[in-house]
């Protein structure tokens, strides 16, 4: 009886296990679906452009086909909002895992007050040049983010208005001030810009300024404390942007962002002086738009200049629990397979060097940038102090264009703001 009983037992037993193992064979996608969910990792990645939430999911799916254990979720926040939301929920512990960090000083400020962790041993940045890796390098001479794209600023222009009045592309600032009229007496509104939006201001003197002040020579002499905002190099930049108000749109000082982007894709305008990233826009907004560009001509005999700079890198939160998967998306990003689809989705200029745009334009772009560049000096070197160098900049432009203040009074206030933080000024 004994023996029955054991083998009965024993029989059971096997019984059982065969019956659990053809349960897991035939009708087990439910438990290994859970199984393999418990071992994902899912990852937060914040960012500012809420407008690229569709173009991020197709870079993340084509990663998932190498880490589908990663699960990455694109999380932006409005523009305007980003920086305090970021910096509301760091200063808390917390986060997203994969930061979207915005260049240069914010984002080194970032990296100097402990919040995010250092990079240096991923593989892959020794490919990109030292001045894209400063955009995210800690004062403690560490990398702390992985460069994403390039952006231009530069004049874009109707080609169909420009064919219809004969005007070519000017090479000279003469040659500009004289297209601009031409345009005016044609009943084009020349220039769409306008003063609302304070960033406007900042980013358009940060393509027309080096007209005036020689580019990176006087960029090189300002850093290094041998010339000041006060100069008269300078100061005619100023000048140069109050100048130019009179061929900007009615009312500009009541338009923002909105405005004069329509005001150029429906052809009320001529030319839109504006960042690298509009061009998608404006061929949504209107598909039928021929538009190209030109460098900014030079008013001191040098050769035309595009204003380019690092917009953006991506860094990984010190206090995320998944450090190591987020690594792994931002060694992704280091690849020439990130760059060539980035540059495909975004239609930008990707920081990978070598990596070409199936579309014209942005090749055009790019090569300008590599030939021709200038760096956005206020962004690049002077986007510190409390309030910063920048935001000084962009008030007191507005003030000018309010009649408040005169171009000098704007240089001086600059150079004020700059003193007191930029150790070489003071």
């Amino acid at each position: 009886m004994k023996s029955l009983k054991a083998f009965t037992f024993v029989g059971l037993l096997a019984f059982i296990l065969i019956m659990s193992a053809c349960s897991s064979d035939s009708g087990g996608d439910g438990d290994t679906n859970e199984e393999a969910s418990g071992d994902q990792v899912q990852i937060e990645m914040g960012s500012w452009r809420t407008e690229d939430t569709e173009a991020y999911q197709t870079i993340i799916d084509k990663f998932n086909e190498e880490h589908p254990d990663i699960q990455i979720e694109f999380n932006p926040s409005k523009n305007t909002e980003y920086n305090t939301i970021l910096n509301t929920a760091l200063q808390s512990g917390e986060g997203p895992d994969i930061i979207h960090l915005r260049p240069y000083t914010p984002g080194i400020e970032l990296a100097d007050a402990g919040y995010l962790e250092p990079l240096d041993d991923l593989e892959g940045l020794d490919q990109y040049p030292e001045e894209y890796l400063a955009a995210s390098k800690g004062s403690d001479g560490k990398q702390y983010g992985v460069p994403l794209n390039i952006s231009t600023t530069q004049m874009f222009y109707n080609e169909d208005i420009f064919d219809e009045l004969g005007l070519e592309e000017p090479q000279t600032w003469e040659e500009f001030m004289s297209v601009n009229e031409t345009l005016k007496e044609e009943g084009y509104t020349p220039i769409s810009l306008a003063s609302k939006e304070a960033w406007l201001l900042s980013l358009a003197h940060g393509m027309i300024g080096p007209a005036h002040y020689g580019g990176t020579e006087f960029v090189d002499k300002i850093t290094a404390g041998e010339t000041d905002f006060t100069s008269e190099k300078f100061v005619n930049s100023i000048e140069a942007m109050d100048e130019l108000k009179q061929y900007f749109p009615d009312n500009y000082e009541g338009l923002g962002m909105e405005d004069i982007r329509t005001m150029f894709f429906t052809g009320d305008a001529a030319m839109f002086p504006m960042g690298s990233w509009e061009i998608e826009v404006l061929r949504e907004m209107n598909p039928d738009l021929n538009f190209d560009f030109f460098p900014m001509p030079s008013a001191t005999g040098k050769e035309p200049t595009v204003t380019s700079w690092v917009d953006g890198s991506y860094a990984i939160n010190a206090n995320s629990e998944n450090k190591e998967a987020a690594k792994e998306f931002l060694q992704f990003m280091t690849t020439e397979e990130f760059g060539e689809l980035f540059t495909k989705e975004f239609k930008m200029i990707s920081a990978i060097p070598g990596i070409e745009s199936d579309d014209q334009l942005v090749n055009d772009l790019s090569q300008a940038a590599d030939q021709r560049s200038t760096p956005y000096m206020i962004l690049v070197h002077f986007a510190g102090g409390n309030p910063s160098t920048k935001e000084t900049i962009e008030k007191e432009l507005q003030g000018m264009y309010l009649g408040e203040r005169t171009p000098q009074e704007v240089a001086e206030t600059v150079q004020e703001n700059a003193e007191s933080w930029y150790e070489p000024l003071q």
